[in-house]
């Protein structure tokens, strides 16, 4: 039996007033942040990627997906946090702020002077750790970095590549959060990791906010085509500060007039999704080893930053099998028409495999209903990540692994659709 999409809608959103949690991911601070980026000589502005063959086939009017694949050369988004957030770090130990600085200066040898040898650790199941080692060899500074059991040899290597110290550990990725926090202590290294808790959220606020520079980016690329703004975002939570940082920065741009969010996680590390069932305002962990294809989503505890802007402004939550991934990655490698290719990983295309399917599944017509789904829709997604493996993505994309039509169709729906 095919595994199904579990679904819900959020009963704790906000009806009125915004709150105090867009102020973190507001359109000023997000725009610092994209300030600094733009001061790295590898700066770009990724691709938005138009699908109008794909989108007419669906029968909506649009379709963007911003091409993450592309960022500095790391075929994947996660280095804007980590650059950010050890450029804010470096930035409050000179007391400067981080408008008055750029790149250059923070790699220069009089900075290095000044603050010595640093290093950053992190946990990481490839992405983030390759963009903090990339950040700190950058910078001058050392890396070291952590990775949960079932980790991708390949994507070990390419962090090892930056010149960082790197090991994969016989834990899951939030035990291995816990660990590299406690040997961070003990060495008196700078623990720079996106997942929030008490204690530590300054320097996961700074993550978030370096991730806000692709939300920024995607609406002035939307607004060059004269799109004002999309009807519907989908965007992938794994401990859920790129979701955070996408819905805070709509959120304050467009206050009760933003666009409606669906928040994506995988089947098996589905954090949000469980936290919105449960329906009391408090973020819920799931264990276990969350074996997934979506390794970058493998994650069982929310970031309660992100928690608190998703709980209060997010609109729906989908807890996807690795089938819905799979298809994605093989319906951009394959585009319609002459819609541009996108090579998109397994934790970058769960979103778009995702839209294909409420669009064209059977008894998926309540849920299009839901989400306001019709030929007027212009959505904007994300493809986070590259074939940042490309084994895995050879095995998937050529070779059929997860392959939904290798398993027997049912309705694909879970029934749970908390707050109705």
């Amino acid at each position: 039996m095919l595994e199904t999409i579990r679904w819900a809608h959020n009963p704790m959103k906000k009806k009125a007033a915004l709150g105090s949690a867009t102020t973190l991911f507001s359109r000023d601070e997000i725009l610092a942040a994209k300030k600094f980026h733009s001061s790295f000589p590898q700066y770009c502005p990724t691709p938005l990627c138009s699908l109008p063959c794909l989108a007419q086939q669906l029968g909506v009017a649009g379709i963007y997906i911003k091409d993450e694949s592309c960022r500095f050369g790391l075929n994947a988004f996660k280095v804007l946090g980590g650059a950010y957030a050890i450029a804010r770090y470096m930035a409050e130990r000179l007391q400067r702020n981080i408008n008055e600085l750029s790149f250059a200066e923070l790699a220069s040898p009089h900075t290095k002077e000044k603050l010595g040898e640093i290093t950053f650790v992190t946990t990481t199941d490839g992405n983030h750790g390759r963009g903090v080692a990339w950040t700190a060899r950058q910078l001058g500074q050392k890396a070291v970095v952590y990775m949960p059991k079932g980790s991708s040899l390949y994507r070990l290597q390419a962090i090892r590549q930056e010149g960082a110290q790197a090991y994969i550990t016989d834990l899951n990725y939030d035990d291995t959060v816990r660990f590299a926090a406690d040997v961070a202590r003990r060495y008196g290294w700078v623990v720079v990791q996106d997942t929030a808790w008490e204690g530590y959220q300054e320097i996961p606020a700074w993550i978030m906010q370096g991730y806000g520079t692709l939300a920024a980016e995607a609406l002035e690329q939307l607004n060059t085509l004269n799109i004002a703004k999309p009807s519907h975002i989908f965007v992938q939570a794994g401990v859920g500060s790129l979701a955070g940082a996408v819905q805070g920065y709509f959120t304050d741009c467009f206050g009760q007039e933003r666009p409606v969010m669906t928040i994506v996680e995988a089947a098996k590390a589905d954090c949000f999704y469980q936290s919105v069932l449960a329906g009391d305002g408090h973020p819920h962990a799931v264990g276990g080893g969350m074996e997934t294809i979506m390794a970058g989503l493998a994650c069982g505890e929310p970031n309660i930053l992100g928690w608190r802007i998703l709980r209060d402004y997010g609109d729906f939550f989908a807890a996807c099998p690795d089938w819905i991934a799979a298809n994605g990655m093989r319906i951009l490698g394959n585009p319609c028409g002459a819609d541009p290719r996108i090579i998109s990983g397994e934790s970058g295309a769960v979103t778009l495999g995702l839209l294909h399917h409420l669009l064209t599944g059977e008894n998926t017509q309540e849920i299009r209903s839901e989400l306001g789904l019709n030929h007027q829709s212009v959505l904007l997604l994300f493809s986070t990540e590259g074939n940042t493996d490309p084994e895995c993505y050879r095995n998937i994309v050529w070779h059929g692994e997860c392959a939904a039509a290798t398993c027997e169709h049912d309705t694909n729906f879970g029934n749970e659709m908390a707050g109705n």
